[in-house]
């Protein structure tokens, strides 16, 4: 590991080890701050694990609301890292949620649609995915919609202490050959655990530097 390397990586245990807060919700572009902070946003099927994986990531209990119930997120919710702020997370609304009434739904999809295209300070998107089961077919039309509209993004893997360290790695190829096939995302893929702790220092130093570019 390069110099460079070892002070990004201390740099941002620093940053997420500080002040971490909650903005706001916006269940409409218009509610967005003020695009002066670069943004990472953080999407995945509903119950994929995102909420979990935002309160490990900030090293907080109860950052972000966790629920069994899916489709609870309904807007985007933002949070700011640093003090002056350094970046903002913002929490996507779940996908795939069978039980949410279909206008909601269709609500719900135009809203991150048209924060994907349209906002400027978006530098990367963390597309989580359930280590368990893989990408799943729902997923592949949101990493369409990212490649469309030519926002990058990374494959991060959620609960991977649920299954066997053979398994994993198996998951691990298998996404990162489909990654490849995909001209917005990230090659490598991040292998984490919201429960163990396991991929956080580097899922905080790949979000400080997709941060930064």
């Amino acid at each position: 590991m390069s110099g460079d390397e070892t002070a990004l990586d201390e740099t941002a245990r620093k940053l997420f080890a500080g002040p971490v807060l909650f903005l706001k919700s916006a269940p409409e572009l218009r509610f967005l701050p003020d695009p002066d902070a670069p943004e990472i946003a953080f999407a995945g099927r509903s119950n994929v694990g995102k909420s979990s994986l935002l309160n490990r990531l900030t090293n907080r209990s109860s950052l972000a609301r966790t629920s069994n119930t899916p489709g609870r997120t309904q807007e985007l919710n933002i949070f700011e890292v640093g003090d002056p702020v350094r970046l903002r997370l913002v929490d996507m609304p779940g996908y795939g949620f069978a039980k949410a009434p279909k206008d909601m739904a269709r609500k719900w999809r135009f809203l991150v649609n048209d924060y994907l295209r349209g906002r400027q300070v978006l530098k990367r998107t963390l597309l989580l995915i359930d280590a368990r089961h893989g990408i799943k077919e729902i997923d592949r039309e949101l990493m369409k919609m990212l490649d469309d509209a030519a926002v990058s993004y990374r494959l991060v893997l959620t609960k991977a202490d649920k299954i066997k360290a053979s398994d994993l790695a198996e998951v691990e190829q298998a996404t990162a050959e489909e990654a490849r096939l995909h001209p917005a995302a990230h090659p490598e893929i991040i292998a984490t655990s919201s429960e163990k702790g396991l991929g956080m220092d580097r899922l905080r130093t790949a979000v400080l530097e997709a941060s930064l570019a």
